[in-house]
């Protein structure tokens, strides 16, 4: 029969509300994928008491409008399925509101409660959308960055991060130079870089298998203190030696791609894998797919992304991995159906691959 799970994501400063449907022939439909962004003024970040009280004043209006878009009633769902936590640490406060909501329609309308790790969400919906098989999965977002890949019913991390998230650098460095947060930072950056004409040195942080970020965030934020820096705005000769928002941009990109590039490399040589599949915010940024694309077709292999309705954190990708979940029989009790700040990529039992 097909099965249908409402899916609650707001782990950060997106709320989504997304239903998603599991055919009887094994193919899935998006129903509905609805989503809302707090975004906060230029130069500052969101604190996670402000975002979890968007996320109370929006839960309502979003999951109607997911319901509605579907063309269900709350009665025919199979499950409710939330973010139970984040790889890195979370925002404690927005999973909170969005638990309490998910655990308050499963009492209201007696359905089965299914907890969802964050980054496995994001894999299974990428997988999903683009049809990859069992590729290298590069996380990349505001609060994780990590290379992964699948074996024995468990997705490994073969390196990550070990400080910030590349997102996070990205977004602490829009702000630096007051880049607006509408849509994102991080998009916002990518702009600005397609205008940057100098590359200019920055530390290359890889560690075998990881990568520090840091360490370079410090040294590019140093740039804007530098006398050659012209800020947005301010006029400049092109023919001066100067230093402008958008070279930093381009400098910052370049270099933590490249070493993001690097990392997953040597994890498609370490597993023999051909496919490398980009998931997370950050894996919307049309120039880390093109680099991406340059090192897999070197390998004879290829890459496979979403776009912003999938690579952005969103309800859909909640429900898909909650329903496999459910579909294997997993259900998360009432009284467990709490969340964690910190719930790691490999401690989830993928019951439902082989």
């Amino acid at each position: 029969k097909p099965f249908l799970a409402l899916g609650l994501e707001g782990s950060a400063n997106k709320l989504g509300a997304g239903v998603m449907k599991h055919n009887e022939d094994g193919s899935t439909t998006v129903l509905a994928n609805i989503r809302h962004t707090y975004i906060t003024p230029p130069g500052e970040g969101f604190l996670p008491r402000d975002t979890a009280q968007h996320h109370r004043e929006w839960a309502n209006a979003v999951i109607k409008d997911a319901i509605s878009q579907a063309g269900i009633s709350m009665h025919d769902l199979d499950c409710i399925c939330y973010t139970k936590g984040t790889p890195s640490p979370g925002m404690g406060a927005p999973l909170q509101s969005v638990a309490l909501v998910a655990r308050t329609l499963a009492i209201m309308f007696n359905k089965p409660l299914v907890g969802v790790n964050h980054c496995v969400g994001h894999i299974e919906m990428g997988r999903e959308i683009t049809g990859a098989r069992n590729p290298v999965v590069l996380y990349v977002s505001g609060g994780n960055t990590q290379v992964i890949a699948y074996s024995r019913q468990c997705y490994r991390i073969f390196g990550e991060t070990l400080d910030i998230a590349v997102g996070n650098c990205l977004d602490r460095f829009a702000r630096v130079i007051n880049l607006s947060n509408d849509p994102s930072p991080g998009y916002n950056i990518e702009q600005e870089a397609k205008n940057g004409k100098r590359l200019v040195p920055l530390p290359y942080a890889t560690k075998g298998m990881d990568v520090s970020l840091s360490g370079i965030l410090t040294s590019v934020e140093g740039y804007t203190m530098n006398e050659r820096f012209r800020p947005i705005g301010a006029p400049y000769n092109p023919e001066d030696d100067v230093i402008t928002p958008a070279d930093l941009c381009y400098s910052l990109q370049e270099t933590v791609f490249a070493m993001l590039v690097e990392i997953t490399e040597r994890a498609m040589a370490h597993i023999g894998s051909t496919e490398v599949l980009i998931v997370g915010g950050v894996g919307c940024n049309e120039r880390l797919q093109e680099m991406m694309g340059i090192m897999a077709q070197e390998r004879g292999g290829q890459v496979f992304a979403t776009d912003e309705r999938f690579c952005i954190d969103n309800g859909i990708m909640i429900a898909h991995a909650g329903l496999l979940s459910y579909r294997a029989g997993y259900r998360t009790p009432l009284e467990k159906s709490t969340c964690t700040q910190r719930f790691r990529t490999d401690e989830v039992h993928v019951t439902w691959r082989l």
